[in-house]
């Protein structure tokens, strides 16, 4: 399909209800993104779906426009899970924009949360259910909700709730739900496990791919500088110098996370952090924050490489590199967005060199290595003291040093 084609589809071509086009227009929504563009009319006639797609496609309006649309006519309600609070959050914030004015009714079960206040609102029987499993599983162990009229289940970033075990509580929770509904599944990548999990819970159901599992952001320029560790913060003081606008940093551990943000507030630089030591009021304002301008720089764990919907960064920095390849391209897909272009900066370790084969090998692209500037005298930062024991995949490592493990070679 053309480009031309595409521009010349309008959401009021895919079979949506005036009401709902009148909310997409008064927020000057009105051509589909090619997710949106297949996944609305299928969903509209209640296939069951599986759409292979990168955060910061749409998939939010692509699987949330049938839902409201389907649920005033069967009414009943919809279930959306999620793997972080702030995805949660951001999809209930999509559904307010979108229902508001035509009396949908939402509610977010997560946690961090009150759990009576939460037991409250369900009991209102909203509409939209978005939950992580977890949270949602205590609740229904404790029978403060059923599923009963769960008419649609839509499994969103399915395979990130795999990766961070969230399997048990999904079977959990599709066994419990009842087996005439609609299910939808979106997932950037396609594993095995997600092959199956659709098989066993799915009636047949159809797939939509609008980009190759492992597909890099097209917007997004990509560089490599090879430093070692006790460098890495002068280079980031260089690059924050150099480039103008929002930039958000991945850490590999809270503690690192925690440490680089003491560091840039020492050095003069707005920070926030954000990762799961974090309340939830910290990493709501924290994110506030930053899409508001007041942290220039958000410092995040992979906990917010699909959790932050900000279309206007303009750098996305690799402090350390990500645990597995599939994690460096959701951290690269932060900017980019919304049909901007974006940077993404990775700081490699010298023996880190392999790793960076394989994430060229998934995206399909040599990643250019460029050679160190001239770098800024070490500025005053600040002593962070480590606290408590940090959980890594492979055990606990005290104040979250740990070596992380390899990608498979």
């Amino acid at each position: 399909m053309t480009r031309e084609t595409q521009t010349q589809t309008r959401f009021s071509d895919l079979g949506v209800a005036p009401k709902l086009l009148a909310a997409l227009e008064r927020l000057n929504l009105t051509i589909p993104t090619p997710i949106q563009e297949q996944c609305i009319p299928l969903a509209l006639g209640g296939k069951d779906i599986v759409g292979i797609a990168q955060t910061g496609t749409g998939k939010t309006l692509a699987f949330g426009l049938p839902i409201i649309q389907r649920l005033a006519v069967n009414q009943g309600q919809a279930l959306i899970l999620l793997p972080t609070r702030e995805l949660a959050l951001q999809v209930d914030e999509v559904f307010q924009s979108i229902g508001r004015s035509i009396g949908l009714r939402t509610v977010v079960i997560i946690g961090g949360a009150s759990s009576r206040e939460q037991r409250e609102l369900m009991r209102r029987n909203p509409h939209i259910v978005t939950s992580t499993p977890g949270r949602l599983v205590d609740h229904l162990k404790q029978n403060h909700f059923s599923l009963d009229r769960v008419r649609i289940v839509v499994l969103d970033e399915a395979d990130r709730m795999l990766d961070i075990g969230f399997m048990p509580d999904i079977k959990r929770i599709l066994s419990a739900a009842p087996r005439e509904r609609q299910t939808m599944m979106f997932s950037a990548t396609m594993p095995q496990s997600i092959a199956e999990l659709a098989a066993q819970h799915m009636k047949l159901p159809l797939r939509i791919e609008v980009a190759p599992a492992g597909t890099a952001a097209e917007n997004v320029e990509q560089e490599i500088f090879i430093i070692g560790k006790e460098f890495k913060m002068q280079l980031l003081d260089k690059l924050l110098v150099d480039n103008s606008g929002t930039v958000l940093v991945f850490a590999r551990t809270k503690f690192g996370a925690k440490k680089i943000t003491a560091n840039l507030n020492a050095m003069g630089y707005s920070a926030a952090e954000i990762h799961s030591n974090r309340s939830l009021g910290q990493r709501k304002a924290a994110l506030a924050g930053f899409k508001s301008g007041r942290y220039r720089v958000l410092v995040a764990t992979d906990i917010a490489s699909r959790g932050i919907d900000v279309n206007e960064i303009s750098l996305v920095i690799n402090f350390d590199l990500p645990d597995n390849p599939e994690d460096y391209v959701h951290r690269i897909g932060r900017t980019g967005r919304a049909g901007n272009f974006g940077k993404a900066i990775s700081f490699i370790a010298p023996e880190e060199r392999f790793d960076i084969r394989h994430i060229e090998r998934l995206i399909k692209k040599v990643i250019p290595i460029l050679a160190l500037p001239i770098l800024p005298p070490r500025r005053a930062q600040t002593q962070v003291i480590r606290s408590g024991f940090e959980r890594r995949p492979g055990g606990f490592s005290r104040g979250g040093e740990i070596r992380r493990p390899r990608f498979r070679r």
